[in-house]
């Protein structure tokens, strides 16, 4: 039966989401499962320059995993593809527009497109393409899936509210009060099964304004582009409702920790190419030298002249 009455749980909110039409997961590994399982993909070509999570849910999945390099801008490089073999494809920085990957289509076939960090890119139609909340949003799970296949098993709905202490924490904390539970949730989803996304998750992307999102962003990127396009080593695109402003230098690894010591928290992406014996000297360099650097929602221009002036300042040193 339906409870009436008692106490007042957070707010049921109604707004447009993006991607409502796509199937709603928990969690970015598990948007691959499903299309592995959909698909019945059994051998499956990925980039060295990416994270362990999308080989670790290949082998749980028992699918044969081949690896390719990219170029410097981003693209797969010249690729033979084994038959039944899928080709995964990551959208770098939101750096790969349509027309290059409707290039890869007519070239492949059968590939996959990890949407991770270009949120408002949308899909092309008939191509297999996977999103995921977190990183850009308050949320501590999620994940969006297009597919023209469907998954047979019913699923259960994934329950978050036990895992949204460093999210609802750092809205009055700092981030670094909330740093163990963060990287504990990232480390939750090895092992978890393919869940509908939860309804808490749900309800909280149905109160983002969009629009206002993906014009800051998308502003922000800008800013920060105008200001290193000189010093920075790669050619860029603007993509709408950027992930982060990657800025390519030759002693990333230091200016990273010079900037940590000025509370400016710049993440290490893959560091998993790291600990690869496969991966090249271009992964390396990107691991290390890369910097993204923050352009979402939460920061303005005031914002960007206070990562401008530390970037700066850590270069003199």
């Amino acid at each position: 039966m339906k409870e009436i009455g008692g106490y007042l749980e957070l707010e049921k909110f109604n707004m447009p989401m993006l991607h409502e039409g796509a199937v709603a997961l928990n969690c970015g590994r598990n948007a691959l499962a499903y299309l592995i399982k959909a698909k019945k993909i059994q051998k499956i070509k990925i980039p060295r320059f990416l994270c362990d999570s999308v080989r670790e849910t290949c082998e749980r999945e028992k699918v044969i995993v081949s690896s390719y390099s990219i170029t410097p801008d981003f693209l797969p490089e010249d690729i033979v593809l084994d038959d039944n073999e899928w080709l995964y494809i990551v959208n770098y920085y939101g750096q790969l527009n349509n027309e290059i990957i409707k290039q890869f289509l007519l070239k492949y076939d059968r590939i996959i497109i990890d949407n991770a960090q270009a949120y408002f890119q949308m899909p092309i139609t008939g191509v297999d393409t996977l999103y995921t909340c977190r990183k850009f949003f308050g949320v501590s799970d999620g994940a969006f899936l297009y597919t023209n296949t469907k998954f047979s098993e019913e699923l259960e709905f994934d329950e978050s509210f036990e895992r949204m202490t460093f999210v609802l924490g750092r809205f009055e904390r700092n981030a670094s009060d909330f740093y163990m539970q963060a990287s504990e949730n990232n480390n939750f989803f090895k092992n978890e099964s393919i869940k509908k996304m939860s309804k808490l998750t749900d309800n909280l992307l149905h109160a983002v304004d969009y629009n206002s999102v993906m014009k800051r962003r998308t502003e922000n990127f800008v800013y920060l582009n105008n200001a290193f396009i000189k010093i920075n080593q790669l050619n860029l695109i603007i993509p709408d409702g950027a992930f982060m402003y990657p800025l390519y230098i030759k002693n990333g690894m230091e200016v990273r920790k010079r900037l940590q010591e000025k509370k400016i928290y710049i993440p290490t992406l893959w560091p998993d190419v790291f600990e690869h014996r496969d991966a090249f000297e271009l992964e390396y360099d990107y691991a290390s030298n890369i910097l993204p650097l923050p352009v979402d929602q939460r920061y303005d221009k005031n914002d960007m002249d206070v990562i401008i002036d530390a970037v700066n300042s850590a270069l003199l040193q």
